[in-house]
């Protein structure tokens, strides 16, 4: 099959990662191989192959948004068969015993297993999945659409909740890019207002477009404080800038699963008066649960630019340089 495989870090204009022929995986015990037709391009891709973030396992396949079928059934699986749509998120496995996972905070255990990081993802033709971690997807959604949902929209729902923000309420989105583009509409069909903060013409031309009340660039200054934000930019001193927009007893969810360090804090000016900042650690089932149930609610609408299975190393340059305007999206196979 083909795959694309990263055999060391570096910066994506060196292309560290390239095709290579490799074995169709087996499934083993409780797993599923899933025939890949898309996969999300997703910043965290970019933290992994440019060596931002310590990789457990090297040659290593990216990629954790992943739309295919079942094309093989592993032992011991029930509840899936050859042929079924399914979707598979960055959470590979958890460990189902510790604390975490028994009070439905697996995305916090110690334990837990990531797609295309501890185990190989969706930049290939064929990837193995836990059948318990894999979510069955409706028929009449497009697999080239659905795609950025299973991190961007699941991890945006998270952030979404994690802020606090309520009916009435206006967020603040910093950043708008796959994640905040979904976030938006969530919080728009709930009755929460937006703000977007985004240094590109086009990303804040898109926020307007989705129903953002305001639009422009962080350093400019919004018709009023925000109540709640979400942080989407991997960028410490972004936090700051937020951190300026939000008012007295407001929520801030930083939404990275890597960021460069916060730099020195005036917390008299920045932090005072109970504003509370909250990391957005992964995800959960019950998150992916959530978000595909709420998404034809919506509807939820994906703005995608798609890229051929060759094009990976363009489109994971254009979403360095912050050229891709909603979600990059890798089509795999038909």
């Amino acid at each position: 099959m083909r795959a694309w495989v990263l055999n060391n870090p570096g910066r994506i204009e060196d292309n560290p990662v390239r095709v290579a022929e490799l074995a169709v995986p087996e499934p083993m015990a409780g797993e599923l191989r899933v025939k890949v037709s898309a996969c999300g391009v997703c910043h965290t891709d970019l933290h992994e192959i440019e060596g931002e973030m310590k990789l457990p396992k090297l040659p290593l396949t990216p990629g954790h948004q992943v739309v295919g079928t079942v094309d093989k059934v592993g032992a011991g699986v029930a509840g899936f068969k050859t042929g079924e749509r399914v979707g598979l998120t960055w959470l590979f496995s958890a460990c189902g015993k510790c604390d975490f996972c028994r009070t439905g905070r697996e995305n916090l255990c110690a334990e837990a297993r990531f797609t295309g990081f501890h185990h190989d993802g969706g930049y290939a033709e064929y990837m193995v999945a836990r059948a318990e971690f894999t979510f069955h997807l409706p028929e009449n959604c497009d697999d080239l659409e659905v795609a950025p949902l299973l991190c961007a929209g699941i991890i945006g729902w998270r952030s979404f909740k994690l802020s606090e923000a309520k009916k009435g309420e206006t967020l603040g989105l910093f950043g708008f890019g796959a994640s905040a583009h979904l976030v938006c509409q969530v919080a728009r069909y709930l009755g929460v207002e937006v703000f977007a903060f985004s240094r590109g013409q086009d990303h804040q031309d898109l926020a307007r477009k989705l129903g953002a009340a305001w639009a422009g660039a962080i350093s400019e200054t919004p018709p009023r404080a925000v109540d709640r934000g979400i942080v989407f930019a991997p960028s410490g001193k972004v936090v700051l800038d937020a951190l300026r927009h939000l008012r007295r007893g407001g929520t801030l969810a930083l939404n990275a699963v890597y960021m460069d360090n916060i730099p020195e804090m005036d917390y008299n000016r920045l932090l005072f008066g109970e504003k509370k900042l909250c990391s957005v650690s992964n995800l959960t089932r019950q998150d992916a649960k959530e978000l595909l149930e709420l998404a034809p609610k919506i509807p939820l609408k994906t703005e995608v630019e798609v890229f051929p299975f060759h094009a990976l190393p363009k489109a994971l340059l254009l979403l360095k340089q912050g050229k891709i305007n909603g979600a990059a999206v890798l089509k795999v196979s038909a």
